[in-house]
């Protein structure tokens, strides 16, 4: 599948909006001579980052209109907030149908793997806490690509996003948001539209980080879910144009790689966090099941020391 990044198209003159120096619209002649003829010496930014002027050496310009998301304000007017992290925290899990089908990319919409690398750690229990992203391995200073077309709901700052350092939050047309964090440094504002492949930061390691890395978050209503059931971030690959999001799929205990039989399993699972005095009879009588049930959902020994704040699955 072809990955589509935002590459500026700097040198192409657009027929319908070609001016002379003086501001008055260029004949189609006119303008085809300017392209036989004219150099382009320099290119000069304006309010839109989707529009450039370029100006050539026998002094006409021209405007050139970049490829824009094809997305409107519309897809993005349920619960925007831009003051909080997370959204939609008044909708509960129960709200969320039982699977829904999001449109990753078609004819309209590209798609970019947002950092190409090993991943170091995934969507799942990391010493004791729920670790609700994705860290790709990466160099300070790295390019971060934005996933899909969307806009930049949330920009914080070091300090202001807890663990997650430099933040960035895109929200996209069909629902899901994306998180990139631990970023050395922001390159787009907040109620940016970005194109899917748009270098949106770098790579850093700000926040509770340990080195250099990107942690990316795939959210639906609020909800995350392991980001690797849609990139292959090692080859930089997108699994699927659409992806079919399954509710079983926000807990923390599901993940890629499962089938979906495993997976329904894990989301169902009890887990019991060890406080002093807990024993794996205590814990077996207390919940209903058998010591060697325990020790086999937690590939424990019956001898095993339970440490405090231990999470021992017990269903």
């Amino acid at each position: 599948m072809k990955k589509i990044f935002f590459i500026p198209a700097l040198l192409t003159l657009s027929l319908n909006t070609a001016f002379a120096q003086e501001g008055e619209k260029l004949t189609k002649q006119e303008i085809q001579e300017t392209e036989a003829n004219a150099e382009a010496i320099d290119t000069i930014d304006t309010r839109d980052k989707y529009t450039k002027i370029v100006l050539y050496k026998n002094f006409t310009w021209s405007y050139v209109e970049l490829d824009r998301p094809n997305i409107s304000d519309e897809d993005f007017q349920d619960d925007w907030d831009s003051e909080s992290i997370h959204a939609y925290k008044d909708v509960p899990l129960s709200e969320i149908p039982e699977e829904v089908d999001l449109c990753l990319t078609d004819s309209l919409h590209s798609w970019a793997c947002p950092k190409i690398g090993q991943v170091n750690s995934g969507f799942k229990f990391r010493r004791y806490r729920e670790h609700k992203g994705t860290d790709i391995q990466l160099n300070t200073g790295d390019p971060i690509y934005a996933a899909f077309d969307g806009k930049v709901r949330v920009v914080r700052e070091v300090g202001k996003a807890g663990g997650y350092g430099n933040l960035i939050v895109l929200r996209h047309a069909n629902g899901l948001e994306t998180y990139y964090a631990h970023l050395s440094k922001h390159l787009v504002q907040e109620n940016d539209l970005v194109k899917a492949g748009e270098t949106i930061g770098l790579g850093g390691s700000t926040g509770r980080s340990t080195g250099p890395h990107l942690h990316f978050e795939t959210r639906y209503m609020g909800k995350p879910f392991d980001a690797e059931r849609i990139f292959c971030f090692e080859k930089g690959e997108l699994r699927d144009t659409i992806f079919t999001l399954k509710k079983h799929y926000f807990n923390i205990n599901s993940h890629f790689g499962q089938t979906d039989k495993e997976s329904q399993a894990a989301s169902e699972a009890l887990v019991h966090v060890i406080k002093s005095g807990d024993t794996l009879g205590a814990l077996a009588r207390k919940y209903h099941t058998t010591v060697k049930k325990l020790c086999q959902m937690n590939h424990i020994s019956q001898t095993s020391t339970l440490r405090l704040g231990q999470r021992v699955r017990v269903r």
